[in-house]
C-alpha cells in the first residue's frame, strides 16, 4: 500500500521544543529569584528535564492525571513536597508565559510541510494534551494544515504503546500500512510507529544518538522527507538512511 498520509510529532519535530523550553526556564528562573539555586542554566534544564520524564511516566502508566504530574514536577524541582496545588499551577502558569513568549517553529518545518501539502493527508500524533498543543499550533500558524491532532492525554494512553498510534490513524480513517510517522524519538516514536505497523521516519537533526532502531527511516533534516515518501522505500529500510 503507498503511503497517503503523514502523522507529525510536534516537540522538536516541527516546534523548536528544546530552545524554547531553555530560554523560557532560564528567564522564569531569573524572575523568579532562582538563578543560582541550580548551578546554571543548563543544569537547570537538565533537572526539569530529568523530573518531566519521570512525572510524565507517572501519567502515562495512569498513576497520576496530566495535572497532577505537572503538579508533582513542580515540587521535585523546588523541593517543597508540601507545595499546595493552586501554588503550582501559578508557578507552573508563570514558566508557561516565559516558554510561549520563546515559541518558533523550526526552520525546515513549514518548507517540508509545504513540499508535502498536495500528496499526503496530515495529522499529528502528540504525547501532550489538546490544551497544551492546539493553541500552540494555532499560534504558530499550522493548525489547518492537519486533519486531526490526537493527544495522549485525552487519548488515556501514549507513545510508545501501539494503540496510540492505532488509535491516531483510525482518526484520519487509515491502516496503518498507508501512514508514516515522523518524530524525533527513536524509541518512543520510530520505534513505537514501526512496531504498530507505521512506516517509521526518525527525524535525527544532531547526528549523534547511535544506530537507533533497526527497520525504521533515519533523517537528519526534514527537508529529506518528500524524498523519501516518494521513494515508497518503506519495506526493508534500515536505520541509517539519511
Amino acid at each position: 500500500m503507498p503511503i497517503s498520509a503523514v502523522l507529525w510529532d510536534i516537540d522538536d519535530t516541527l516546534f523548536d521544543y528544546t530552545g524554547a523550553d531553555t530560554a523560557g526556564l532560564a528567564a522564569h528562573l531569573a524572575d523568579e529569584g532562582l538563578e543560582a539555586r541550580y548551578g546554571s542554566p543548563a543544569e537547570a534544564l537538565a533537572l526539569w528535564r530529568r523530573l518531566t520524564e519521570r512525572h510524565w511516566d507517572r501519567f502515562a502508566a495512569g498513576r497520576v492525571t496530566f495535572r497532577e504530574q505537572r503538579r508533582d514536577r513542580v515540587r521535585d524541582f523546588l523541593e517543597r513536597p508540601d507545595m499546595s496545588a493552586p501554588e503550582t499551577d501559578d508557578w507552573f502558569d508563570r514558566y508557561v508565559a516565559h516558554y510561549q513568549a520563546a515559541w518558533t517553529l523550526c526552520p525546515d518545518a513549514v518548507p517540508a510541510l509545504d513540499a508535502l501539502a498536495d500528496g499526503y493527508r496530515h495529522g499529528v500524533l502528540s504525547n501532550s494534551s489538546l490544551a497544551n498543543q492546539d493553541p500552540k499550533l494555532r499560534r504558530l500558524g499550522l493548525r489547518e494544515r492537519f486533519e486531526v491532532l490526537v493527544c495522549a492525554a485525552e487519548l488515556g494512553v501514549s507513545k510508545p504503546a501501539a494503540e496510540a498510534f492505532l488509535k491516531a490513524c483510525a482518526a484520519l480513517g487509515l491502516p496503518p500500512g498507508e501512514v508514516a510517522y515522523v518524530g524525533d524519538q527513536p524509541e518512543i516514536d520510530a520505534r513505537g510507529a514501526r512496531d504498530a505497523g507505521l512506516t517509521a521516519v526518525w527525524l535525527d537533526r544532531r547526528g549523534d544518538a547511535g544506530p537507533g532502531p533497526e527497520g525504521v527511516h533515519r533523517i537528519d533534516g526534514l527537508g529529506r522527507l518528500p524524498a523519501l515518501l516518494a521513494a515508497d522505500t518503506r519495506f526493508g529500510a534500515r536505520s541509517g538512511i539519511r
